[in-house]
């Protein structure tokens, strides 16, 4: 390959854009799914604590909503992505809990492997996997229940919300698979 070629590879080509009924339709789902990861955090934990909403819950919130036909918004991806790099997560936070920086690269390149391993690969399980080794300490003292509460819940309330919300439209169809 020479040099041009090379370079060429790094244009890109983006397609078109979305109507305005995709986009709202996105927005519908995003508000719904969060609004209700939100609102089960609080009825759970008391007042405003939204522990269940950690940042990894919206950039799910974008494929399951905002990209329904990806294979990275399937519900097996989803809830499989975030379950396995929570316990990886988890397990890289208490096995180098003294060197920080060596603790978020495991937990971010092993929930990598692992998802890839598993056929679950979901780009946002990286941040769930992160924010178990860098989350405050409430976060670090979840300890394994940091893999049910918010790993587990928060994406299962995702996905009965986006089973709701993108069957609604004649336009959409989710999940394309569930296994």
């Amino acid at each position: 390959m020479n040099l041009r070629n090379y370079l060429d590879k790094m244009r890109g080509n983006l397609g078109g854009n979305s109507s305005k009924r995709e986009i709202i339709w996105s927005w519908i789902g995003g508000f719904l799914g969060i609004s209700a990861v939100a609102w089960m955090s609080a009825w759970i934990f008391g007042g405003n604590d939204l522990t269940l909403v950690i940042s990894s819950m919206g950039s799910s919130a974008v494929l399951v909503y905002g990209n329904v036909d990806s294979p990275l918004a399937q519900p097996r991806n989803l809830i499989g992505g975030h379950i396995l790099s929570a316990i990886v997560g988890v397990a890289c936070y208490k096995l180098f809990l003294d060197i920080p920086w060596l603790a978020a690269a495991s937990a971010v390149a092993t929930s990598i492997a692992a998802m890839h391993m598993t056929r679950t690969l979901h780009p946002p399980g990286g941040s769930t996997a992160l924010f178990a080794v860098v989350g405050s300490r409430s976060i670090h003292d979840m300890g394994w229940n940091y893999v049910l509460l918010p790993a587990t819940v928060g994406p299962l309330i995702l996905l009965a919300v986006a089973l709701l919300t993108n069957n609604i439209s004649d336009t959409r169809s989710y999940p394309k698979r569930w296994f």
